[in-house]
């Protein structure tokens, strides 16, 4: 065996993965599968289609996979708010930039779940039941965190009280977008008095005051270059979103072309409408007001 030339490699790995104790290394004897609850994660996909169908695993795993993102979308938008809260920019700064690149994640998983014909998704299709991405409370909580909030919705939690006191709880807190206009005018913009005092629990809605408190960061850039590149932060988030959404509904008319969804929307058409909402619509009206 002195000669197998694997077995220094072999020898290393005992060495470098052996339980703590074994090396008289003081620290946890904690294995990766137990850090990552790998028994419960990999053991949640549960297919319900009789006989079991092929292609519903990767319809269940490519929604758990979102639900994941989802939550750590959620948890870094709420870190966002809570650094603009505290005049903190460039941490804010920082946690939308990771936010974007997990927006990515999520529109590129859809070019998998596009692998799936519609003759594979008509196979187990009937046994979801009234099951529809349209029940993810996490994408409401985001959607609440980013401004387009909708009290009504909880109703349609009634059934899960852990999930319905979530969105009531995001319901409640100013949305990123109250917290940045909140930001701009503790530094000195001229954000009109009714919108830091507005009702948070409801949606934003059109401001045309606002359009000249944007016109002036983005014409004095160099002299409110934090607030500008905050701006264009929030841009790329509502255009990756914008994005994400166009991807959704092409995957689903290729999949089920314009059929209803399966918890009863109108599917293709109740997703082609949600491409016309807006987070910050000044941030888009400025740029026609620039230059001019």
């Amino acid at each position: 065996m002195s000669g197998d030339p694997t077995r220094p490699l072999e020898d290393g790995l005992v060495r470098e993965f052996a339980p703590a104790g074994a090396r008289g290394t003081p620290r946890q004897n904690l294995s990766y599968g137990a850090y990552l609850h790998l028994d419960e994660v990999l053991g949640a996909q549960h297919p319900v289609s009789r006989p079991e169908h092929h292609d519903e695993l990767l319809f269940i795993v490519q929604h758990q996979t979102s639900e994941l993102w989802l939550k750590l979308v959620l948890h870094e938008l709420r870190a966002v708010c809570a650094h603009l809260a505290a005049d903190d920019l460039r941490p804010a700064l920082k946690g939308l930039a990771r936010v974007k690149h997990i927006q990515r994640q999520l529109t590129e998983q859809w070019s998998v779940l596009a692998t799936l014909t519609p003759s594979e998704y008509a196979e187990f299709r009937s046994f979801l039941g009234t099951s529809s991405g349209f029940q993810s409370h996490q994408y409401r909580a985001v959607e609440f965190a980013l401004g387009h909030k909708d009290a009504a919705m909880l109703a349609f939690f009634d059934h899960d009280a852990s999930a319905r006191a979530l969105l009531a709880d995001q319901l409640a807190r100013p949305s990123l977008y109250d917290e940045f206009l909140a930001l701009l005018a503790r530094r000195g913009h001229d954000v009109p008095p009714a919108l830091r005092e507005r009702d948070v629990t409801l949606a934003h809605v059109f401001a045309p005051e606002l359009v000249p408190v944007f016109r002036r960061i983005y014409e004095n850039a160099g002299e409110f270059w934090e607030a500008y590149e905050a701006c264009e932060e929030l841009v790329d988030l509502e255009e990756n979103v914008a994005l994400w959404r166009f991807r959704h509904l092409k995957t689903v008319e290729r999949v089920i072309g314009t059929k209803r969804g399966t918890g009863g929307s109108s599917g293709v058409g109740f997703l082609r409408a949600a491409l016309d909402l807006t987070f910050f619509p000044e941030l888009y009206a400025v740029r026609t007001e620039i230059g001019r």
